[in-house]
């Protein structure tokens, strides 16, 4: 499968044309600029979109967002607001042993006794849920000597439905290193965690060519 990734750039004035105001309308205008392939019976089915995406904040000049798919995003929002630009991902991309990455993660456990998500809480629980997670799951391992998390924020918005909307955010990054290739596969074409329709999920990575610790 093909992958393409994209950086959706938008200036001061098609934030404000688009009423990006919070995590939802973001997510509002990242999945306009794609071709919607499911029914809604595999909506009902929580079938995934394809697309994962990362907000990368902004500045007085704008504001930026990266974006992979299993599709090619339209070139415009809306037409006139935005500009995307787009390019494959290589095939052999996925082939190296070591990465450094970045990850924006919605860190939860499942409470055993009452089955409810709760959220993860703290830099340090944070950092072994999420080494615990990619080794179980999502086909890596992590150097805890280098394992940071940055940022932990939680979101508040209002859905389509209007239902109130809370998702906790940790920005994770560090060095990886391949366990189970298939599973990594998985993970970065697919996402890890959950929240990924409202920017979390997407493994950044970069390959490790020479020493990772140079």
């Amino acid at each position: 499968m093909t992958m393409i990734a994209s950086v959706l750039h938008l200036d001061r004035r098609s934030v404000k044309a688009l009423r990006i105001t919070d995590a939802y309308s973001l997510h509002r205008v990242v999945y306009s600029l794609y071709n919607d392939v499911r029914d809604e019976q595999q909506k009902q089915a929580s079938t995934t979109s394809g697309i994962l995406y990362a907000d990368q904040g902004g500045d007085a000049r704008g504001r930026k967002v990266l974006m992979l798919a299993n599709r090619e995003p339209m070139v415009t929002v809306d037409g006139e607001h935005g500009a995307v630009q787009s390019r494959a991902i290589p095939d052999d991309f996925l082939e190296h042993q070591q990465y450094r990455f970045k990850v924006i993660v919605n860190p939860t456990r499942r409470d055993s006794a009452s089955r409810k998500l709760v959220a993860v809480r703290g830099r340090e629980p944070v950092a072994q849920w999420f080494s615990e997670r990619a080794k179980a799951s999502w086909g890596f391992e992590v150097d805890p000597q280098h394992l940071q998390v940055d940022r932990i924020d939680v979101l508040r918005f209002k859905d389509k439905q209007q239902r109130q909307v809370t998702i906790g955010q940790a920005h994770v990054k560090g060095l990886l290193s391949i366990t189970d290739k298939a599973q990594f596969a998985n993970s970065f074409t697919q996402g890890v965690g959950r929240a990924r329709a409202y920017g979390c999920g997407l493994l950044q990575i970069v390959p490790v060519i020479d020493n990772p610790f140079a």
